[in-house]
């Protein structure tokens, strides 16, 4: 596949599999649905976790032809979402200044704004890269 269409990394999927027990691997993939449901039964207990040992090349696959590459990076939101959420980082970064100046002002809207942006984030940098 040309690498154009890389909007996801697989080597980023492995690295959040290792907390995928708790769903962000899948969260990461644009499947907030099952990320959720990893997220409160550890995995399906486990044993969803270990089959997605598996199943991340496919889910790369999958969200590389499903969003639309361009001027921001889907990693790179990821990480900064997953390690600066509550200061908003993520936000400056698709260029939302006011929504990020806020999340920084009320650590990321006492965690729900965080909570939004892991269900929508795939989305609204989809939305930006095809605007671009």
């Amino acid at each position: 596949m040309n690498d154009q269409r890389n909007t996801h990394s697989l080597v980023i999927g492995y690295l959040l599999w290792i907390f995928g027990f708790m769903g962000a691997h899948r969260f990461y993939y644009g499947r907030p649905i099952s990320g959720t449901i990893w997220f409160f039964t550890l995995g399906l207990f486990l044993v969803g976790w270990i089959i997605d040992l598996f199943l991340i090349p496919a889910m790369d696959r999958s969200a590389d032809r499903r969003y639309q590459p361009g001027p921001n990076d889907y990693s790179v939101a990821w990480l900064l979402l997953t390690f600066l959420g509550v200061f908003g980082i993520h936000r400056f970064y698709m260029g939302k200044w006011i929504t990020g100046i806020l999340y920084l002002c009320t650590i990321g809207l006492l965690g729900l704004g965080i909570l939004y942006d892991y269900w929508t984030l795939n989305g609204q940098i989809d939305e930006i890269n095809r605007a671009a």
